[in-house]
């Protein structure tokens, strides 16, 4: 589908006409969504989804997160809004993906669809997105389309595509030789922690099969935002920043634990996991990290008391709620930028862990552990880190991640083990 790219030099800068609209119904989502190039913003069955594209915000670098935010502000102040609902993801919005790195080959992206599908509280909107004609008179109500006829009809249930996944650059072997490296660099007082990450590669040939693959993810994971954006897709379980009315939030996982085969060994893996050393020094950093990046933009923020266990259906987490409320107008972009990356998916300090993981991974992350989410006109939006997640490029290839922390008693073998389970859910998602 043709598309402006709002990036582009010497393009004439372009104006929005948005209408949103209520509706009766918008269920299902997924099935509703284009097949080939999904746009997708989930949890527990509400959120948003995207079809077609007016234009895109690209960006690249050190300065990529800022500036998507000053392209977006500028486009967004520039556009016509008619919002009759009234909700978080109605009005204009976009999708976006960031890449992790500064030195990253992959593009940064915000996209805004032509049609967004959305439901929350238990209501239903449409919102239809155009570039204005420059003819006041034909741009007048344009977008205004009340008939729910507008809705694509879902798509009928296909079957999960089956992937079968390999290694890719970095074999079992040398990963767990990367963890005993970065546990001798901890314990030479190097750096405290560093996550470190591998890739599983396989091949997607069934044209529509990420539909059906975000349907899974989406029916497995309830409790994840589940998300699908220029390929990238995935079920992440954490929340980097979510902004709405000068409230600010934010979910930090850090410690992980598998689930029992019964209630009993379940339970018992859930108290070792709050218990465990090793695993609340890793949250401790993570959530200080989080905390040390979000409160100079905060009038108030406050964090759980404890760490609680956060179950999903293929392992425990350590997680810390923060709330607060903002003190100096950022957007959700503004936040993003201020706290990608988190130790919960770089390490600890910073600057020296990012250094450290891109030299003993051996791989360009991408979007993975980017920030992913949407954002809209007023900056409000919803990020998350994108985990349990794969990227899926146009001639097929499907590239899954999945990464731990590493401390000083981290232990190769276990680590390895515990890759394995956070590759589960995108895995399982095509088929595995």
């Amino acid at each position: 589908m043709n598309h402006t790219d709002a990036t582009a030099p010497g393009a004439a800068e372009p104006r929005l006409v948005v209408r949103t609209f209520p509706v009766d119904e918008t269920e299902p989502l997924i099935p509703r969504t284009d097949p080939r190039n999904p746009l997708v913003w989930l949890r527990r069955g509400e959120g948003i989804v995207g079809l077609g594209e007016v234009l895109r915000i690209e960006s690249n670098g050190r300065t990529r997160v800022e500036d998507a935010a000053a392209a977006w502000t500028e486009l967004a102040s520039r556009a016509e809004v008619d919002d009759r609902v009234g909700l978080p993801g109605t009005g204009l919005v976009a999708f976006g993906a960031f890449a992790f790195a500064d030195d990253s080959a992959a593009t940064s992206t915000l996209i805004v669809p032509e049609l967004v599908l959305g439901r929350r509280d238990g209501r239903a909107w449409v919102t239809r997105i155009g570039l204005a004609t420059g003819d006041p008179e034909a741009t007048a109500g344009a977008g205004v389309v009340p008939d729910e006829a507008v809705i694509p009809e879902p798509a009928p249930k296909r079957k999960v595509p089956r992937v079968t996944f390999a290694p890719g650059s970095v074999p079992p072997a040398a990963y767990e030789s990367a963890v005993a490296e970065a546990v001798r660099r901890i314990d030479a007082g190097d750096l405290e922690k560093v996550v470190l990450a591998r890739q599983l590669v396989g091949r997607l040939d069934e044209e529509d099969g990420l539909r059906a693959t975000i349907s899974r993810l989406a029916e497995d994971y309830p409790d994840t935002w589940v998300f699908a954006v220029d390929g990238l897709i995935g079920a992440s379980p954490e929340t980097l920043v979510r902004v709405d009315h000068g409230q600010v939030s934010a979910r930090v996982l850090a410690g992980t634990a598998s689930r029992g085969a019964g209630e009993a060994s379940d339970r018992e893996r859930a108290l070792t996991l709050a218990s465990s050393p090793k695993d609340l020094a890793e949250h401790a950093l993570a959530v200080a990290s989080a905390v040390k990046r979000l409160a100079p933009h905060t009038a108030r923020l406050d964090a759980s008391p404890e760490p609680f266990t956060l179950q999903l259906p293929n392992l425990w987490h350590l997680a810390t709620d923060l709330k607060g409320t903002l003190g100096d107008g950022s957007s959700s972009l503004d936040l993003v930028r201020a706290v990608h990356p988190t130790a919960a998916v770089a390490g600890t300090p910073r600057r020296v862990a990012i250094a450290t993981l891109a030299e003993l991974e051996g791989f360009d992350r991408g979007r993975y552990a980017g920030p992913v989410g949407w954002i809209d006109g007023d900056g409000d939006g919803e990020w998350a880190i994108a985990l349990r997640c794969a990227q899926v490029d146009g001639d097929g290839t499907v590239t899954a991640y999945a990464g731990c922390g590493i401390v000083h008693d981290s232990v190769p073998a276990d680590e390895l083990a515990e890759t394995d389970m956070k590759f589960r859910p995108i895995v399982e998602a095509f088929g595995g």
